[in-house]
């Protein structure tokens, strides 16, 4: 079979496959997107929008038409390029996180339940990580052995998708700081010169653009437990895969922020509160300043596309930051 490995040179292979693997399923995503929220409204999947003024009932679960168009583009890709197996198996961990995701929007199994189960769903990874995972500089390097193996992998990879999970509520929020972070990942893949084994990755973070552009303030579409497992999973594999533990664990700091909020609200017992609510005027109410997202509508009265905005804005910094230490760390 005749595939472009034979018309060009390796490193305009790699260019195309990537740009091929983006465009492709942000500009599917874009097109099908219409359809398939009028598909979920008709079969009543639908949810509250709890920061509007009048009651808005909005499509979910559409972070599954994500993983179908990205996994669409890898199989039609497939003809022409040939993948890693690093992607193949980025692509069975995220599939096993996408298919616990439809089952948690369908059925309540547990908290417990769904942390055991999804930590073992990890395990494909282990063996394709560097072993032992390095962290390196041209000057010095660190191995981190057998922990990498057992525990770093399939813990890394849980706690990003939770983080991301949990760290969502508002019109955009949880699907713009996932572009933010995933773009800046692989941003830094170029950077260090590693970019064979992201395709993957960049076609979810070309299927999630696409989604964005409706999930966006006013949202069209949410994405459900389905899509903040995927795109988690999505990150914390490439997190892992490229080594890059110290600068993806500061980009993703303000999710931890949100998480370590989270337990200091559960200790000390305050008032259970998932939502607030919309005022007259368009700024948003909250209960309390004990999630991220709350601390600036608590203290100013803002709106819900503002405190969004904030999110993204703090993201970006420590993104940034991410991506400008040195080296595979």
């Amino acid at each position: 079979m005749i595939t472009l490995t034979n018309l060009y040179p390796d490193n305009w292979i790699q260019e195309i496959e990537l740009l091929s693997n983006f465009l492709l399923p942000l500009l599917v995503t874009a097109v099908a997107m219409p359809y398939f929220i009028q598909k979920l409204k008709d079969n009543n999947f639908v949810v509250k929008d709890y920061y509007k003024k009048e009651l808005t009932m909005v499509p979910t679960s559409g972070g599954l038409l994500i993983l179908i168009i990205a996994l669409l583009s890898i199989s039609l890709n497939s003809l022409f390029f040939k993948f890693t197996t690093q992607n193949y198996v980025i692509l069975v961990i995220i599939v096993l996180f996408g298919l616990f995701g439809v089952l948690d929007d369908m059925i309540n199994i547990g908290r417990l339940s769904k942390l055991v189960i999804m930590y073992y769903c990890t395990y494909p990874l282990i063996q394709y990580v560097p072993q032992p995972l390095v962290l390196h500089t041209d000057a010095w390097a660190i191995s981190l052995g057998v922990l990498s193996l057992q525990f770093i992998v399939p813990t890394y990879v849980l706690v990003a998708s939770n983080l991301v999970n949990m760290h969502s509520g508002y019109n955009g929020l949880a699907s713009g700081l996932s572009v933010i972070v995933l773009s800046s990942l692989i941003i830094k893949s170029i950077l260090v010169n590693d970019i064979e084994n992201i395709v993957t990755v960049v076609a979810l973070t070309g299927a999630l653009i696409g989604f964005y552009i409706y999930d966006r303030y006013p949202s069209k579409i949410f994405w459900g437990n389905v899509g903040s497992l995927v795109i988690g999973a999505t990150i914390g594999s490439i997190i892992v895969i490229q080594g890059f533990l110290i600068s993806g664990f500061i980009m993703l700091i303000p999710h931890t922020i949100n998480f370590l909020m989270y337990v200091y609200w559960k200790v000390k017992k305050y008032p259970v509160a998932k939502f607030g609510k919309c005022r007259e005027d368009g700024t948003i109410e909250v209960p309390n300043p004990l999630t991220l997202k709350w601390v600036l509508p608590y203290y100013y009265n803002v709106t819900e596309k503002q405190a969004t905005y904030a999110m993204f804005l703090l993201t970006s910094v420590f993104c940034a930051i991410g991506i400008l230490i040195p080296g595979r760390l």
